[in-house]
């Protein structure tokens, strides 16, 4: 618990009272935000923003991996890998997103990455991250990822090497890959206004934390099980409450980044933040063995993607007519009218019932089993 507690304060410390520092050195590297232009697309008018610091997702990046040393080092619980492959995923995401937003900031262009090039690049992040992930046995044997389909815990029936090695691989890979990918885009399309996808992270990735420390006492072997009687609710999860500790820090981090980033914000995370919460939150549903709960915990990023899908379709299958004036749905809610601080306050509610409701279910099913 020591180790937890002082992850989340050390983060929290580092980006609430650092922040201004990295924002006077992005001003003097020219990180300004960029502006989308007419040419590149309509948007909602966030001229005034134009300027702003930017990338400064690099700050909460840095808090987190310095909270988590330091917390792991004090509380005397090193490292393990399933922390090192979360830190992984947010770093490695995290760079593809900062040379997306380093290209717009040059070229002072809402332009940088290509689509396919800013996949490639996750892309490149997620295949070492798998390949680890089945590697690593613990004295239990457990691995830090796992070969199954999992909602609340591993799904028997849905076994990826039921069909041999090679096309079991396959077939885990692309499992893997879709759910960085979509994670990390996913974030990355709802982060449009102040604060938005900062505050909602705090719910999402604080709601995996507590599922990570519930997994941690009630786990099979190598934790502390609260009801040593009840075995069938125990969790089969290669280091818990290191996954715990690492987005406890996280969250601080976030935590200490939204009071700068809250509206009207004084930095912006870019992609390099953006996408790297998609990280920290893929690898969370993965080794925590909650993939597809992951939908619901983070339901309002998917939300907020599922809202850009709709309008393409919708637009390609009537010929041009739109569902919403804008997409994703925040920018819509934006040409309706709505204030951008009510818009950033109700979608932090829905982001909140939404983790709460998976914490919820997640509850439920150990209770069903035991």
């Amino acid at each position: 618990m020591r180790s937890l507690l002082t992850a989340a304060a050390i983060s929290l410390a580092f980006t609430l009272f650092l922040t201004p520092v990295f924002l006077r050195l992005f001003r003097t590297w020219g990180w300004g935000q960029v502006i989308r232009t007419p040419e590149s697309g309509n948007n909602p008018k966030h001229g005034a923003k134009r300027g702003t610091p930017t990338m400064g997702g690099t700050i909460f990046i840095v808090g987190t991996i310095i909270g988590y040393f330091i917390g792991a080092y004090v509380g005397n619980n090193p490292p393990t890998i399933s922390g090192l492959m979360v830190l992984w995923l947010m770093v490695g995401f995290g760079v593809v997103g900062f040379v997306d937003d380093y290209m717009k900031v040059r070229s002072q262009r809402s332009l940088g990455l290509s689509g396919w090039r800013k996949v490639l690049g996750q892309v490149i992040v997620v295949v070492p991250f798998a390949v680890v992930g089945l590697s690593f046995q613990n004295l239990a044997g457990t691995t830090p990822a796992s070969p199954y389909v999992s909602v609340f815990r591993d799904v028997p029936i849905l076994w990826f090497f039921a069909l041999g090695p090679i096309i079991g691989w396959l077939i885990y890979l692309v499992w893997i890959m879709l759910i960085g990918v979509a994670a990390s885009n996913s974030v990355n399309v709802t982060d449009g206004l102040d604060g938005l996808a900062a505050g909602a992270g705090i719910f999402v990735v604080g709601a995996y934390s507590l599922i990570a420390f519930w997994q941690f006492n009630q786990a099979c072997a190598g934790g502390k099980v609260l009801l040593p009687d009840v075995q069938g609710g125990c969790y089969e999860v290669r280091d818990p409450f290191d996954l715990a500790i690492v987005s406890a820090a996280f969250v601080g981090a976030l935590v200490g980044f939204l009071w700068w980033n809250a509206p009207k914000a004084n930095v912006f995370m870019g992609d390099v933040g953006s996408m790297a919460i998609g990280g920290v939150i893929a690898a969370m549903a993965i080794l925590t063995r909650t993939e597809l709960l992951m939908v619901l915990v983070a339901g309002v990023y998917v939300v907020a993607s599922g809202s850009v899908i709709l309008q393409r379709l919708y637009f390609k299958l009537t010929r041009g007519k739109r569902l919403f004036l804008m997409s994703p749905l925040h920018h819509h809610l934006e040409m309706r009218g709505w204030a951008e601080v009510t818009i950033v306050v109700r979608m932090w509610i829905i982001a909140g019932l939404l983790a709460v409701s998976g914490v919820g279910l997640f509850y439920v099913e150990w209770l069903a089993r035991t």
